[in-house]
């Protein structure tokens, strides 16, 4: 029995709306790469580099060389072993790996990932134990016209940013002088043990401590992990103003952003997903960003962030902005983010001409 015309139109609407919510499903899910965006992530990978130079150059000056066996590559973002502003532990072939400048293009691609565009705010908390990926999302955020709102500590592990004369906050005043960047940090801490550097030298902390006092930003030093987290969160709402925040960026270990609940061992390294929410107690900023569903970009776990972006582990030499692997596979997810709208346009094409037939 042939079926009546009237009931052929509402089955095409059926089928034309599993198509949509297909595509539109594999387009959310399917890393892809607009050529835009890529123009943008390689602009933020340049500008990673010429900073490199400003850094370097700004370290010279300062009568602190460079160590060749512990930087080969010359970039003056690696620190020392020791010093008394080192707070722990770190491993020096992954400092050196995120001194490469795809890490800039890889913040302005999960940025997008995530949903942020230009004119958006981001959180930014930051440990300098990491100045490289500071550099690296400062530059992403630039390359796309996005705010950064900048919460840092500048106690920093071994071969971060612990050189006392070189910490994080000269490279900061080395970038500002050098046009390159206008950081207006939201504020300061020391960092470390209880954000109050417990696992630093006394001497380290007077040294950190004076320098943030002769600042005109505000300086954390609430060892109450709650009201810790509940400061920097009303900072970063205050600085935010009417313009809501479209993602956090975590950098680092910092003992804030991390909370004290073993569960952030499990966050995803990059855009993470399923965040585990424990009670305020131990919870830090990255927990109290997903509870208000702001997107988080955990950039700690740098085996991590390369194993799953496509990334070098400890490139010598560090290669040129816009080359390497992980370039060439956002290039592949460029032709693959069109390929799908393509074959999307033409399989709807295909079901308006195949209903038009059967209704004639």
């Amino acid at each position: 029995m042939k079926k009546p015309a009237g009931t052929r139109i509402p089955s095409a609407i059926c089928a034309a709306a599993i198509l949509s919510v297909a595509y539109l499903l594999l387009a959310r899910f399917l890393p892809t790469s607009a050529p835009e965006v890529r123009a943008e992530m390689i602009e933020a990978a340049d500008l990673m580099t010429r900073s490199t130079v400003v850094l370097k150059a700004c370290r010279a000056s300062r009568g602190l060389p460079i160590d060749i066996s512990v930087d080969p590559n010359g970039t003056g973002l690696i620190g020392e072993e020791r010093s008394e502003i080192t707070t722990s532990a770190g491993r020096l072939e992954a400092k050196r790996t995120t001194t490469n400048p795809a890490f800039a293009g890889l913040v302005a691609s999960l940025l997008h990932e995530a949903g942020v565009r230009r004119g958006d705010v981001v959180a930014v908390g930051a440990s300098s134990s990491f100045p490289a990926l500071i550099v690296a999302t400062l530059s992403a955020a630039k390359a796309m016209g996005v705010e950064p709102l900048v919460i840092s500590s500048l106690g920093a592990s071994e071969w971060g940013g612990n050189i006392p004369g070189f910490s994080w906050l000269d490279m900061e005043e080395c970038l500002n002088e050098s046009g390159l960047f206008d950081v207006r940090p939201v504020a300061r801490a020391i960092g470390g043990e209880e954000d109050i550097g417990r696992d630093m030298s006394p001497e380290g902390r007077a040294l950190l401590a004076a320098r943030i006092r002769a600042g005109v930003v505000p300086f954390l030093e609430e060892p109450d992990l709650e009201r810790n987290v509940a400061r920097r969160m009303a900072l970063y709402r205050e600085h935010a103003g009417s313009r809501p925040i479209r993602a956090f960026v975590n950098i680092g270990g910092s003992w804030a952003n991390l909370g004290t609940d073993a569960e952030v061992l499990k966050v995803e390294p990059g855009l993470a997903r399923g965040i585990l929410v424990p009670p305020p107690a131990r919870r830090g900023v990255i927990q109290a960003m997903a509870a208000e569903n702001i997107p988080v970009i955990h950039l700690l776990n740098v085996r991590g962030l390369c194993e799953r972006y496509g990334l070098p582990w400890d490139p010598r030499p560090l290669p040129a902005p816009g080359e390497g692997t992980f370039f060439r596979r956002s290039a592949a997810r460029s032709t693959a983010d069109i390929a799908l709208t393509v074959v999307y346009i033409l399989a709807m094409l295909a079901l308006l001409a195949t209903t038009r037939r059967r209704l004639i």
